[in-house]
């Protein structure tokens, strides 16, 4: 019975709402700091693909409105996610998009492909995508070809990023997803950006998956200073 009612669509839509009422409480009392501004202002005006793991998801939306209000230029559009179609996914798409992010819907086992064309095409127009490479199933930090194959069939470079909270609550997922908590200290850190040569993804995926997980390990350890 309980789970019949949070799968209605009303329930979901409520349940959004509070998810992002919840987000710009944890916005609005967060001290934030942006390390690695000088790496995104180059692309500032420029199609953009944002790299985040998993984990981060709940994290990205604040991390995208950071970078945002700290590199206008970058803020002028609505960036792009590639979500699960799963239900978890359209309640997570509802809660971000007050945050200037919309979403482009797929699945593992049969929307990837798609996805990542829509995801182009938005790149074509000179938006920016946003990526989890090792979601939505996982295995945790271990990314998937399509964000190398993304950034090589459009010749736009991959900024890695991680975000931070110092408080912040570990859910028992495959992927250990950080929830931030009110009132604390958050770092967004954003990596060098890595092109991809057009017949070099499998090779740049490794580099990829290593700045990302860099990205946390950087942002995790300035929040615990």
């Amino acid at each position: 019975m309980a789970k019949r009612l949070i799968r209605h669509p009303l329930v979901q839509g409520m349940l959004a709402r509070l998810v992002a009422l919840y987000l710009r409480l944890v916005w609005a009392t967060t001290r934030w700091t942006l390390v690695g501004e000088e790496h995104a202002r180059p692309l500032a005006d420029q199609p953009m693909i944002l790299a985040f793991w998993h984990e981060r998801l709940p994290l990205a939306a604040l991390g995208w409105r950071l970078l945002a209000k700290r590199v206008p230029q970058a803020g002028d559009r609505r960036s792009q996610v590639l979500i699960s179609r799963h239900r978890d996914g359209r309640l997570i798409a509802a809660a971000v998009r007050p945050f200037g992010i919309d979403v482009v819907h797929a699945s593992s086992s049969k929307g990837g492909a798609a996805g990542l064309r829509g995801l182009a095409r938005i790149l074509a127009d000179g938006g920016v995508a946003v990526i989890t490479p090792d979601g939505p199933r996982g295995p945790a930090r271990v990314a998937a070809p399509g964000v190398a194959q993304l950034a090589a069939l459009t010749g736009v470079p991959v900024l890695p990023c991680g975000v931070a909270s110092s408080r912040m609550r570990l859910a028992g997922s495959w992927d250990r997803m950080r929830f931030p908590l009110p009132f604390a200290r958050g770092v967004a850190v954003v990596m060098e950006p890595i092109a991809v040569p057009r017949h070099g993804a499998e090779a740049a995926l490794p580099a990829i998956a290593a700045a990302l997980t860099e990205a946390c390990e950087r942002a995790d350890a300035m929040v615990a200073a």
